[in-house]
């Protein structure tokens, strides 16, 4: 297949031109970018897309993303993260879900993430009480039919809940604590067992599809299993996707179970790397910074998520000025409720001009842009394959109408792209150089008949919910308490009004 994109604005992210539009061609041939420049030769036979008054650019990359919280859209408020998760990541009276509802699940995310120009998801899948072979296959099968490039993982937490958090055991009650002390985490042979069937079976499906490594967080696995972990992202080129300082009881942790910062414990560990991928680092001290940049790692910046739950501010200025690479995610699809980067870019954009008085640091438009499309390629160790127009990439791309509202009056293309368009003005959506949405319609997969199929599971899945959250919301109260000593404590910082 050949197609051919005949005067466009281009927006090409990198080759070169950076964040600079220019007016060119761009030729696709099977699944690459063959050529892109001004006046380049029309091949015989191209399927050619006149591009005049149109806008060419990548895919946006979601960094990461949570697709397992897909069912609770819309349904939490007003909660921090610790008791949130009470909520989302339940620890009682959870049950394995049938396989349809969670490709169903899967392609709700998936379907609303190609519409509005997502073209690459990093899933750090997780599935209550744990991951099952099954159910990753249903997600992934999901990301195959509709054409999305997704890099999945099997999100996994071995220890103890009630010792992931610090002070639990003072609140909780006796007999919830004895009963939480009788589920068995996962072992490390179990675990590697695991994500090396998952690495056989789906990695490198029809040549979108990979695995990642993904501990949950410093305090939530063992040493043992992180490092082992590590290892094989190393060895397989993939990414170890982590979650670090998150909330302020996360700043707190760290010195509490390690007598230092979760950061300084996973470099002590060895486990800072350029194929680390952290989550959210926003609980970080200039130290960690320095650590995190010498040590070449990737950061998420989730803007929207992060606000939502009370977390704070990553101090996103500071991280690129260490060389830490920094890309955007939705994080959790209830804990931002859609996967739009559009949205997460203009959050992104906006929240750092409120905590830093030097204008002069705030993020523009091109280094928003840059982390929505190959910083994030980068968090996914995919930078060589997508994130940007070049020759011999992915054809991975976006054809937005540059005449709507949200281009009009024209000026800065990237101040339009990040504070004015929502996605509403995307025509095509190319993923591996197959069109997989034009005029808004997904072209793999019939979209209305899957979310009628979708709805129509739904009330027994919220009866069942209803139950889950009564077992977890007997926690609640003690939760609450940890959450307010944690806040009260000094920790020497504060994320949120501070990226100076």
């Amino acid at each position: 297949m050949t197609t051919f994109i005949r005067g466009a604005t281009l927006l090409a992210m990198g080759g070169g031109t950076g964040a600079e539009p220019f007016t060119g061609d761009l030729l696709i041939e099977g699944d690459r970018i063959a050529a892109i420049g001004p006046s380049l030769p029309v091949p015989e036979g191209a399927t050619i897309i006149e591009g005049a008054g149109k806008l060419v650019m990548p895919g946006l990359v979601n960094a990461h993303l949570h697709s397992n919280e897909a069912l609770f859209k819309g349904r939490y408020d007003n909660m921090p993260l610790e008791v949130w998760m009470l909520y989302a990541y339940p620890i009682r009276a959870a049950k394995a879900l049938p396989p349809r509802l969670v490709y169903l699940r899967s392609m709700l995310v998936a379907m609303e993430s190609l519409r509005t120009g997502v073209t690459c998801i990093t899933d750090d899948l997780y599935e209550s009480p744990r991951s099952e072979l099954e159910l990753m296959g249903a997600a992934i099968d999901a990301y195959d039919d509709v054409g999305i490039r997704a890099t999945v993982s099997a999100h996994v937490v071995n220890r103890n809940f009630l010792d992931t958090i610090p002070f639990t055991r003072d609140y909780v009650p006796a007999h919830l604590q004895e009963e939480i002390d009788a589920i068995q985490p996962v072992t490390t042979p179990d675990y590697l067992a695991f994500v090396r069937e998952a690495h056989a079976r789906f990695h490198g499906r029809s040549g979108r599809i990979r695995t990642m490594l993904a501990p949950s967080a410093p305090q939530r696995c063992t040493p043992e299993l992180m490092l082992a972990a590590n290892e094989l992202a190393k060895e397989w080129n993939a990414p170890f996707h982590t979650h670090i300082v998150e909330t302020k009881v996360q700043s707190v942790t760290g010195p509490e179970f390690y007598g230092k910062s979760l950061v300084a414990y996973m470099d002590d560990l060895g486990l800072l790397n350029p194929w680390t991928t952290i989550a959210h680092s926003i609980w970080v001290s200039d130290s960690d910074i320095e650590r995190m940049g010498r040590a070449g790692v990737s950061v998420c910046h989730n803007a929207i998520s992060n606000q939502k739950l009370g977390a704070g501010s990553a101090p996103v200025r500071k991280l690129l000025t260490a060389g830490v690479n920094v890309g955007l995610g939705s994080d959790g699809i209830c804990s931002n409720d859609t996967p739009r980067i559009f949205d997460v870019m203009k959050a992104a954009a906006l929240m750092h001009k409120v905590n830093n008085p030097d204008w002069s640091r705030w993020l523009n438009a091109s280094e928003v842009l840059h982390a929505a499309t190959l910083g994030g390629a980068r968090t996914a160790l995919l930078q060589e394959e997508t994130g940007s127009l070049e020759v011999g990439k992915k054809a991975d791309l976006l054809i937005l109408d540059a005449e709507t509202a949200s281009f009009t009056p024209l000026n800065d293309i990237r101040n339009h792209l990040v504070y004015c368009e929502n996605g509403s003005s995307i025509e095509k959506v190319f993923v591996n150089g197959e069109m997989v949405v034009e005029n808004g319609r997904l072209t793999r997969v019939d979209e209305k008949a899957l979310l009628a199929e979708l709805r129509a599971l739904m009330p027994e899945f919220l009866e069942y919910t209803k139950g889950v959250e009564a077992a977890n919301g007997e926690l609640e109260p003690a939760f609450t308490k940890v959450v307010q000593r944690c806040n009260a404590m000094d920790v020497g910082m504060t994320r949120w009004a501070s990226d100076a």
